[in-house]
């Protein structure tokens, strides 16, 4: 185990590069024109972050997950609603135990 001092060590390390990150990351958009191509990559961007996640707990996880994120799919096509879509998914995965198991 770690003693308070690493683990504040750790802790402001993680906050300095952060920190800096964002910092640099406002920087860098300042200093640079948009062009349509990044305006386009940074809409697509967000979009990837949430797959990817979406991905990594599926893959992680169990049939429940896969199923849930399939209800949510086929809400979010049939109402074209993300908020539908996730409380929907969010509900299913939540239902599954008391009922399926």
């Amino acid at each position: 185990m770690p003693n308070d001092a690493t683990a504040f060590a750790v802790i402001a390390m993680i906050a300095v590069i952060t920190f800096a990150s964002r910092v640099s990351g406002a920087l860098l958009m300042s200093r640079i024109e948009v062009s349509a191509r990044i305006d386009r990559f940074l809409d697509a961007l967000s979009v990837s972050v949430i797959a990817a996640l979406v991905a990594s707990i599926v893959a992680q996880n169990g049939l429940r997950e896969a199923v849930a994120v399939a209800f949510a799919a086929a809400i979010m096509l049939g109402w074209k609603s993300a908020i539908c879509a996730m409380i929907g998914g969010m509900g299913f995965a939540a239902a599954w135990t008391p009922i399926l198991s």
